[in-house]
């Protein structure tokens, strides 16, 4: 989006008022889209795009994602720590594993994705916390229903915005399925 100032303005939740203009959550077609001056092209007019953009719209998406688990913890709908987190899984409560792409791998390794459900492992321990209210979080869990989707989407997306950084802060295993 296009604000005030002819800059560019990350809109990663399509409210803004005007014509938005799309580009792929990722971090290669931002940054492609930025050197080629494709946003200019697709606004009509001379644009300011800010160099560290990539940055700005992971941030946004980093703290929608943290937002929704917070959500979804408070309805009931997400728990975190090793023990409820293996318990869930037994129980086939939980849809989606999510695990700290910082935690030990031999912890890490003690849980399997549930069968039919999707792994989310980009967040840090203390980017999990943020979303459960804690220092830092290894193990979470997500049931289906309630805005499990729309985390699972944009997790898929903050991932594509994390992959091709320099300093790699999303080691661990992809989103996708079982």
């Amino acid at each position: 989006m296009v604000g005030p100032e002819a800059q560019i303005v990350p809109d990663i939740l399509a409210r803004l008022p005007g014509r938005g203009i799309w580009v792929s959550a990722d971090r290669a077609s931002l940054e492609l889209a930025r050197k080629k001056k494709a946003f200019g092209r697709s606004a009509k007019t001379q644009v300011t795009v800010p160099e560290n953009l990539a940055d700005q719209v992971e941030g946004l998406m980093l703290g929608r994602v943290t937002s929704l688990l917070a959500l979804s913890r408070k309805a009931g709908h997400a728990i975190c720590g090793y023990e409820k987190v293996k318990g869930a899984l037994i129980t086939e409560w939980a849809l989606i594993l999510l695990q700290a792409s910082d935690g030990s791998e031999r912890g890490k390794s003690k849980l399997r994705t549930p069968e039919g459900g999707r792994f989310i492992g980009h967040l840090t321990a203390t980017e999990l916390g943020l979303a459960f209210g804690r220092d830092h979080v290894i193990h979470a869990a997500l049931t289906a229903g309630g805005l499990t989707t729309r985390i699972v989407e944009d997790a898929a997306r903050l991932k594509g915005l994390r992959d091709g950084k320099t300093a790699d802060t999303s080691a661990g295993k992809e989103l996708g399925n079982a």
